[in-house]
Formats: structure tokens, C-alpha cells, sequence
């Protein structure tokens, strides 16, 4: 589904990325981890064009994506934004309706879309003519999901999602997230810096440090063997909130 070969970003004399490679396969949803500055989000962007690559290739569907017209290549790729990236000065269904308008998609079409569309994220279709500030943060995460799976994308690219909520509407949203993405059969591609949320939502999981790919496998994988010593440092923190919590299982028992 997804192939990035080699691809390298340079910023004047910074390297953001540096050759990182990996495959996504279709209907795995693979998270890319590391603290800022590592690389991640560059490397996400590249996929959609959103950043151009200064070397190396992405390949969608076995099309080099550079090949491909942009409008087109980020029309078949749902993108959410860290801090969802609502217009503030369009309705919640407004907002959903962005692609399809884009798209040329018109009057009870359109509509009509919008309101499957925010069923489908577990959303009133009521909510359609609030602004975006009326809603809370998982609703407008949720409306930010809605307008990514506006034309129907086997593909979805998500930039720190759930960072900004609060720990019970994140748990609620990942679960939500993951049950869409079954129903929907969608291959994506996860940025996080939270080491505990990929382990727990991805197939695989690709550590990033400086630019560089250091590691990439299952959660087991990587908790049975990290490749170096940047890598177990990010595997500390849910390696020790999980004996903790054993601990305190075990003493209530």
C-alpha cells in the first residue's frame, strides 16, 4: 500500500530525515514514535506531498507519488491534524463538507454526505450547523476524523490525534478509532510521541531518533528486544506503569 524508499529531507544544512525507509501494508495501521524533533511528522508529510522529499521516493499503490497530480494524491489520503485544524469560521458540517466541496459535490449530495459522515464518527447530524467552538475537544477530534473520510480514503496519515485530550475522551477516541478503522478496512499511518499509545493501537511500530528510522517491528518485538539504548528509554515509561499497576492489582487481590 504504502512504500517509502530512502527518502531524506534537508532544511538548509539540517538533516530533518535521513534515508529512512519502510513499507505499509494494506489494512496495517503502523506508528511512527520519537520525541520532537526525530523526524516523524516530516516523514508523514512526505507521503501526502505535504513536505517534498530532497531524495527518495514514496510509492502509493505502486505509483511513485511525485508522479501523481497533488489535488489528486491528498484527495485518496485522510490527513488529521495535531490540534484538529478546523476552520473556526465554518459549522461542524461546513467544515466535513471541505473535500467534497473541493471535489465538486453539491446541495442534498453533499448533505447527505455529511450527515453518514458524522454518524460514522458517532456524531448528532444536529450538530451540523454548530461552530466548531461549541463542541468539546473529542467532538471536534471526531469532526476533524469526519472531514479525513470525506471521500471514502483506503488510506489515512493521523499527526498526534489524540494528544491534546484529556485521558478518558483519548481512551474513548483510540477505541473509536480503531473500530472505524476495521469496519473501514483503512491502512494508516500514526505519529505519536507516546511510546504507550503505539504499543497499544499499532500493528507495528517504527522508532525515529534524529532523523533516522533505529528500529521498526511488532510491539513484541520491540519490548522482547529493543535495538538500542534510545529505544528502551522510550520503552521505560509503559514498562514501568504496567509492573506498577500489577503491583497494585496484586496487592488488592
Amino acid at each position: 500500500m504504502i512504500e517509502v524508499q530512502k527518502v531524506t529531507r534537508r532544511y538548509g544544512e539540517r538533516l530533518a530525515v535521513d534515508g529512512v525507509s519502510f513499507r505499509v501494508e494494506a489494512g496495517e495501521l503502523l506508528a511512527l514514535v520519537g520525541s520532537s524533533g526525530s523526524g516523524k511528522t516530516t516523514t508523514l508529510k512526505m507521503i501526502n506531498r505535504l513536505v517534498t522529499p530532497s531524495a527518495g521516493r514514496v510509492l502509493v499503490d505502486g505509483e511513485d507519488a511525485a508522479t501523481l497530480e497533488t489535488h489528486l494524491l491528498r484527495r485518496s489520503i485522510g490527513y488529521v491534524f495535531q490540534g484538529v485544524g478546523l476552520f473556526p469560521h465554518m459549522s461542524v458540517g461546513e467544515n466535513v463538507a471541505v473535500p467534497l466541496r473541493l471535489a465538486g459535490w453539491e446541495g442534498e449530495r453533499a448533505r447527505a454526505r455529511v450527515t453518514e459522515l458524522l454518524e460514522l464518527v458517532e456524531l448528532d447530524p444536529q450538530l451540523a450547523p454548530r461552530q466548531p467552538s461549541e463542541l468539546s475537544g473529542g467532538q471536534q477530534q471526531r469532526v476533524g476524523v469526519a472531514r479525513a473520510l470525506a471521500m471514502s480514503p483506503r488510506l489515512m496519515l493521523l499527526d498526534e490525534p489524540f494528544g491534546a485530550l484529556d485521558p478518558l475522551t483519548r481512551d474513548r477516541l483510540q477505541q473509536s478509532f480503531l473500530e472505524l478503522r476495521r469496519r473501514l478496512d483503512l491502512t494508516a499511518v500514526l505519529v505519536t510521541h507516546d511510546m504507550a499509545e503505539a504499543l497499544l493501537l499499532a500493528d507495528r511500530v517504527g522508532v525515529m531518533n534524529s532523523g533516522r528510522l533505529v528500529q521498526i517491528g511488532s510491539p513484541a518485538e520491540l519490548l522482547r528486544a529493543p535495538a538500542d539504548d534510545h529505544v528502551a528509554l522510550l520503552l521505560a515509561t509503559p514498562r514501568r506503569q504496567a509492573r506498577r499497576l500489577d503491583e497494585l492489582l496484586g496487592g488488592g487481590a
